[in-house]
């Protein structure tokens, strides 16, 4: 008995041993922020002025940027059409306030991946780096408001 709880640990250390390198892979994006979230004192606050301040200084990085703020009206757009018909579907046959509630916030979560998936098309952001843009960009602030090391 003790021999298959062993094996299978083993298995299971084997498999993540294997697999390691291709996750990490995978997830090495989550990096990109680390050195911005694991902060002490956090970045400042900064502006719609700062954002376009930017996207007008940096030609590579900038209107990649744009496009990812663009995204986002696709998204919020989206969000409100689903938590609208999704939620007012649910209350039409079920006039159930609960049924109604969860509704809208399921609604609102698929119209968002829907807005965001056509703004992916719509904007063509599969040939933009977006989220090097954005690290770009905080990298750019930090550096503004705090100055160079």
């Amino acid at each position: 008995m003790e021999e298959n709880a062993d094996s299978s640990s083993n298995f299971f250390k084997r498999h993540w041993e294997g697999w390691k390198g291709f996750y990490s892979d995978r997830f090495a994006f989550l990096e990109n922020y680390s050195r911005f979230v694991k902060r002490e004192k956090p970045l400042a606050s900064w502006s719609q002025s700062d954002v376009e301040e930017f996207i007008a200084s940096d030609p590579v990085h900038g209107p990649a940027l744009r496009a990812a703020r663009e995204a986002v009206k696709f998204g919020l757009a989206g969000s409100a059409i689903g938590a609208l018909t999704i939620g007012s579907m649910a209350w039409k046959y079920s006039r159930s306030p609960h049924g109604a509630l969860l509704s809208v916030g399921a609604g609102a979560v698929f119209g968002w991946t829907y807005g965001h998936e056509i703004a992916n098309h719509w904007l063509q952001l599969y040939r933009l780096d977006t989220l090097t843009a954005q690290a770009k960009f905080m990298e750019w602030w930090e550096k503004k408001t705090e100055g160079p090391y």
